[in-house]
């Protein structure tokens, strides 16, 4: 080998080890847009919402608006995220602190000066997200993704949905005309063909149960959008009840079992319609019952009125001595009004929100 091609090969050598070791020009991750580069050690961020109920709050949906934003940061981050409201009675602030969950979404005032605590800036005007004070590097990351998305339209829309008083009542008394009657349209709209119902009508479901709020709960433990208990949302394969759409699944899935059970020659769909919505309030045999016991006194059992009427002796000892009620005597006040509340409801929404031919 001569001098000539020694001289060349050293070179294509030189040139390949330049190749592997000098930087390509890339911009360092520092520079790389919020929520880009991976912060949290694990790939599921788990958070707990403690914004206290707003079901009757004229503040606005604070959790719903909470929970959109968060899976929207995870979304972008690339996590996966699990979110799941605040019990009574148990200190949160405790399991940051354990890192048994990564961000507790409060109320803003709640741990104000908290030296235990990073506190992000204000989601709004009443929440914020708190990590533990070691986590400076993830409550960084989050601050920067707050502060690209609380520009967008994206952020303004989500805002203008939980922020709108949905009261059908005084929308309707101050001559509100809209095709929004909810933060969860798409999905109520989406989920109601399960039932073959107009979407409003489940939406009026929705808003006795819930007023729209995700976090309600009942002393029973129904939870949820559509108050859903979680034995039947274990029935339905359901396992996140605070998630809008896993609890539209099992509320619209257990209305359905409901409805396919009033099937009688005769029903009326209206009448079916209201003998459903008894049944989901007061539960199945409850209104079995009601029917049997009408049909026993020489009314019409197809008819929830004539069901209203003989309701009152019901409530008598007598009738349970019989074996007629098989689940004893029945009040039946709550779902007398909760049938009519819902139908009021459902045609204040038709008038507020009128179907475009």
């Amino acid at each position: 080998m001569n001098k000539d091609t020694q001289s060349l090969i050293r070179k294509a050598v030189l040139s390949l080890l330049l190749l592997f070791l000098v930087p390509t020009g890339k911009k360092e991750s520092g520079s790389e847009s919020p929520g880009s580069k991976p912060v949290f050690a694990e790939g599921t961020i788990e958070c707990v919402i403690d914004t206290g109920s707003d079901m009757y709050s004229s503040n606005g949906l604070k959790a719903g608006f909470n929970f959109e934003l968060l899976h929207r940061y995870a979304e972008t981050s690339g996590y996966g995220i699990s979110i799941r409201a605040a019990k009574d009675g148990e200190n949160y602030r405790d399991s940051l602190n354990y890192g048994s969950i990564d961000i507790l979404v409060g109320l803003s005032a709640d741990t104000t000066d908290n030296p235990l605590l990073h506190q992000s800036r204000n989601v709004d005007s009443y929440c914020s997200w708190f990590m533990r004070a070691d986590r400076t590097a993830e409550m960084k990351d989050i601050n920067l993704w707050l502060n690209s998305f609380a520009g967008t339209d994206d952020y303004k829309l989500i805002h203008r949905l939980f922020y709108t008083r949905y009261d059908p009542f005084k929308r309707l008394e101050n001559g509100v005309r809209s095709q929004t009657i909810s933060p969860y349209d798409r999905l109520i709209r989406k989920h109601a063909v399960t039932l073959d119902w107009d979407w409003r009508l489940l939406a009026a479901v929705i808003y006795h149960e819930s007023r729209f709020s995700i976090n309600s709960s009942s002393s029973r433990g129904a939870t949820g959008l559509m108050q859903v208990m979680p034995a039947t949302a274990e029935y339905y394969g359901i396992t996140d009840l605070m998630d809008p759409e896993q609890n539209l699944i099992a509320g619209t899935r257990h209305l359905a079992r409901i409805q396919d059970g009033f099937t009688d020659e005769g029903l009326s769909p209206q009448e079916r319609i209201n003998f459903t919505l008894a049944a989901y309030n007061a539960g199945e045999r409850r209104i079995e019952d009601c029917r049997l016991f009408a049909s026993l006194k020489g009314m019409d059992s197809t008819k929830w009125e004539d069901i209203v009427n003989i309701i009152p002796d019901m409530r008598k000892y007598s009738f349970t001595y019989e074996g007629t009620l098989r689940s004893g005597r029945f009040r039946g006040t709550e779902t007398i009004n909760y049938v009519s509340r819902v139908m009021e409801i459902y045609e204040a929404f038709c008038e507020i929100c009128p179907e475009i031919s």
